[in-house]
């Protein structure tokens, strides 16, 4: 079984998607590290004056001790309007916006404590609308423990792994004799980016984040995401 473990984005792009595509479980790592101004808790889109960043507000104080899991939402102002215009706006005219502004719009009229909650409905939806059928624990639920390779090492373990598909960048930390040592294989993940009509003038932007293809292409996005040939940026 090939397991997949990656820390939970706010609207994910799209080498995350395609990841969970080659898995055959995906591990939410909620139980590390929140990291403060990543792709956790925001992610771009691709606005008419170019990339912009859709972010959902966190009260960061003691975040360097905070898990993801621990992390909650800053309610204090109207950030769901706010987040819920700038989709909508950015992407009104898109030829398969409408398909989905009904469950976004929604998302915006609930309210949210919870970032990994409000992150994992997304990704839910996310991964539906790709076809991608593995399926998502969070790690946080697992009774496991460990930091770094250990970590990652003792959720293969408990959910039954024959091979880990680690990230790209898991060649410069990932200690590889750990999985030797306990029978695992290790694979890296191959993910360059397509490319795809954005419905905008001027050069492609990639790393944006996956609602700007599913909303531009529609019913082609599982397939254009698994297609080559590709472009291959890596992303920043």
């Amino acid at each position: 079984m090939v397991v997949t473990i990656h820390q939970p984005e706010h609207l994910p792009w799209l080498g995350f998607c395609h990841k969970a595509s080659q898995a055959d479980l995906f591990v939410l790592l909620d139980n590390v590290q929140y990291r403060k101004n990543y792709f956790q808790n925001r992610n771009r889109i691709l606005g008419v004056n170019g990339p912009m960043w859709v972010t959902v507000p966190v009260l960061s104080r003691g975040h360097t001790e905070s898990t993801i899991l621990d992390m909650r939402i800053d309610n204090t102002g109207p950030w769901l309007k706010k987040w819920w215009k700038s989709l909508y706006f950015t992407y009104k005219n898109a030829p398969f916006f409408e398909p989905d502004a009904a469950f976004f719009e929604n998302l915006s009229r609930r309210t949210w404590t919870s970032l990994v909650e409000f992150n994992v409905t997304i990704l839910s939806h996310v991964l539906e609308a790709f076809e991608i059928r593995c399926p998502v624990v969070r790690a946080s639920t697992l009774p496991v423990s460990g930091t770094r390779s250990d970590l990652l090492l003792d959720i293969c373990r408990h959910v039954g792994a024959t091979t880990y598909l680690a990230g790209q960048s898991g060649r410069d930390y990932l200690r590889e004799d750990l999985f030797t040592a306990a029978g695992l294989a290790v694979r890296y993940h191959a993910f360059t980016h397509p490319v795809y009509p954005q419905g905008r003038n001027g050069a492609f932007v990639p790393f944006l984040s996956s609602v700007d293809l599913l909303w531009t292409c529609g019913p082609e996005s599982a397939r254009i995401l698994r297609t080559e040939p590709w472009v291959a940026p890596q992303r920043p």
